[in-house]
């Protein structure tokens, strides 16, 4: 039988993983620094969670991996959960809703159906999500964090874009559809087709060039936005209120000196977003993002509290590491037996628990293997000095009569 792993799934090796926890290190550094407390949820969810407030697109429901979860003559579809945020949201609402503040994060797998099989099926992501509090203070926060996790991982030239999920959704408002044809326009534009609002028949042709203006919005600080809203006079107070709030963050930002670019076409599939929303990129490749989603709560029969949040892409982010497998080499040590018998074996085993108790890293062998990987290797043998003591950074060799003069020539 051939051994074949499932399609759009990945195997994580060593040096993965050496990169993989280095980034959620990092991660829960920063996030703990900020007061935030750890979460995990289940991967399964009632698929109803994601179908009956309308918080994914047709497009993003028809890669759900989803099935009964069969009980007798009836069951309930669950899915293995396609999205961290809903999730936590839930888990606000069963556990935490008497918190009128609640500052959470997770790593967790998140589960999407592609029909090809080539790109990832499985992906990996670090949350964050603050529930409750001021809002203009949160989402400044929200994107504060990502940037400091980025930092921390010592990633360079990654840009910030920002886009306000509130003022596109008045955009598509303003646009006067039917029912049918402003869901068909919504639909689009969440899956990235914003041409599909140009191509929207309005009845106010006067809003062809708010469109035009907003849709070619490219800027860098928040004189920007003030200058486009000077030109958009005519429009509801939806639209105008979507601005103010676009235009204070970004001011907010502008005082922090985060640099930013102000881009409305940078964001896709931000249903259940209200406010402003944000990207990372490395290149042109997204390794991050979230917003604010005041509604989404409220619409799982919560309490009605502000919320926003983001995440932050571990699969990409790894392709941008240089760690590797080798990482942590010079505290690694190699304990050889240079026989199997009795003796031999019981005081590798010795010597190992003494050093593992003094915090260091020791692996046991008994075969001529390569130890390149490590700095430190200690033969055990049945000379007069039992141990010999290998530097193979320095090239050093010496005779070692127990436990505790290794641990002092370690410790120099």
């Amino acid at each position: 039988m051939e051994s074949k792993k499932c399609k759009g799934m990945r195997d994580l090796l060593p040096g993965d993983m050496v990169r993989f926890r280095h980034i959620e290190d990092a991660f829960r550094n920063c996030c703990g620094k900020y007061g935030y407390q750890e979460v995990r949820t289940p991967s399964l969810e009632y698929l109803h969670l994601f179908t009956a407030a309308g918080t994914l697109t047709p497009s993003m429901l028809g890669k759900l991996y989803s099935f009964l979860d069969w009980n007798g003559w009836s069951g309930e579809r669950v899915v293995l959960r396609p999205d961290g945020t809903i999730p936590v949201a839930r888990l606000y609402i069963n556990n935490l809703s008497e918190h009128e503040i609640a500052k959470l994060f997770y790593v967790t797998n998140i589960f999407a159906f592609e029909e090809t099989g080539r790109e990832s099926r499985e992906r990996w992501q670090c949350g964050a999500e603050f529930l409750g509090g001021t809002k203009l203070a949160a989402d400044a926060e929200t994107i504060s964090l990502a940037k400091e996790v980025v930092h921390k991982l010592g990633l360079a030239n990654i840009r910030l874009q920002l886009s306000h999920a509130g003022l596109v959704k008045a955009l598509i408002k303003e646009l006067k559809l039917g029912p049918g044809e402003e869901a068909k326009v919504t639909s689009r534009v969440l899956d990235g087709d914003w041409q599909a609002l140009m191509e929207a028949k309005s009845t106010r042709p006067e809003l062809d060039k708010h469109l035009s203006l907003l849709l070619s919005l490219k800027g860098k600080s928040s004189g920007f936005l003030q200058n486009t809203k000077a030109l958009c006079q005519q429009v509801s107070s939806d639209f105008k209120s979507s601005m103010e709030d676009f235009i204070n963050i970004t001011t907010l930002l502008d005082s922090l000196s985060c640099n930013y670019e102000i881009d409305i076409t940078a964001i896709r599939g931000f249903e259940y977003y209200t406010g402003i929303c944000f990207q990372l990129l490395a290149d042109k490749e997204k390794i991050g993002g979230g917003g604010r989603y005041d509604d989404l709560i409220p619409f799982m029969s919560g309490k009605n509290i502000p919320a926003c949040g983001f995440a932050l892409y571990i699969d990409p982010i790894m392709k941008l590491l240089s760690l590797g497998s080798k990482e942590g080499t010079e505290s690694r040590i190699l304990i050889k037996g240079e026989e199997s018998t009795l003796e031999i074996v019981r005081t590798c085993f010795t010597l190992a628990q003494s050093l593992r108790e003094a915090k260091r890293t020791v692996e046991i062998a008994f075969t001529e293997r390569e130890p390149s990987n490590y700095r430190w290797v200690i033969a055990v043998t049945k000379k007069p000095s039992p141990f010999v003591l290998i530097d193979r950074q320095q090239k050093q060799r010496r005779d070692v009569a127990s436990a505790a003069e290794i641990l002092n020539i370690l410790g120099r």
